[in-house]
């Protein structure tokens, strides 16, 4: 838990990520196509990885721990969450700070 929370304040976006996941690769994109340059940690690639994806579900990603979306530090949540903020006009007003 305390590695997740860690890195999910080192930049004002954080993506944890599955390098063979597809709604991670949308995910990151968006917020490419936003503007915003998020720092993507992907889970499978480090040798504490399944530990991480236990600690992000018991933050809360309980339909699946990747992708796992941090904005400032807080917890957005995974897919479904982030295309809800970003449809109802949500997202990138939270994303102002962090775009280029």
């Amino acid at each position: 838990m305390e590695k997740v929370m860690g890195l999910a304040s080192e930049k004002g976006v954080v993506i944890f990520s599955k390098s063979s996941c597809c709604l991670c690769y949308a995910v990151k994109i968006l917020f490419r196509e936003i503007g915003v340059d998020p720092l993507v940690h992907e889970i499978d690639q480090d040798p504490e990885g399944r530990e991480m994806e236990m600690a992000l579900t018991r933050l809360g990603c309980n339909d699946a721990p990747v992708p796992a979306v941090f904005i400032g530090g807080k917890l957005m949540g995974s897919t479904n969450e982030v295309m809800s903020l970003h449809l109802s006009g949500s997202l990138i007003p939270m994303l102002k700070p962090y775009q280029n």
